[in-house]
């Protein structure tokens, strides 16, 4: 740069960073509230706060501050609800597991392969095995949207 050139004050590339103050308030926060996090919350809560360029305690007050005003939801409590939903989640899997076996021998089958005599015998009773778990996939589909539904009446 000669001397007759003035810098402007704008350096390209810069990065724009927002200001780290906080609005006046009516009152300063001087209240002091102790609260224990795990170390993984700790260092989650450090890094979210880094990102918006904040301390971590202004960072805890305005997201508490949020929930408060009714700006942000936690989540509800777990309930025998839940509970039902994820047991009626692992049968239905379950039940899906048996499906692709049998999916897989029709698929051996079909393909010209040997069938072996266990494979004949299943297929042969494929047709009812398949129509029940039809039958339980939506038994299981209905008892969780129906657990979902009583939950969601018991939090109202």
């Amino acid at each position: 740069m000669s001397a007759s050139e003035q810098p402007t004050g704008l350096v390209t590339g810069a990065k724009q960073r927002t200001p780290h103050r906080r609005a006046n308030l009516d009152a300063q926060r001087s209240e002091h509230v102790t609260a224990r996090f795990a170390p993984h919350e700790k260092h989650d809560i450090q890094s979210a706060a880094k990102a918006e360029h904040v301390t971590m305690a202004r960072y805890i007050a305005d997201a508490t501050m949020a929930r408060v005003r009714g700006e942000i939801t936690v989540a509800a409590p777990r309930t025998v609800y839940d509970d039902a939903v994820d047991e009626l989640a692992t049968q239905r899997a379950q039940i899906a597991r048996i499906g692709n076996n049998v999916n897989q021998i029709a698929r051996r089958l079909n393909s010209g392969g040997d069938p072996h005599p266990v494979d004949a015998a299943i297929l042969q009773r494929a047709e009812r095995l398949l129509a029940t778990a039809h039958d339980t996939v939506r038994a299981i589909d209905d008892a969780a949207f129906r657990a979902a539904g009583q939950k969601a009446g018991s939090l109202s």
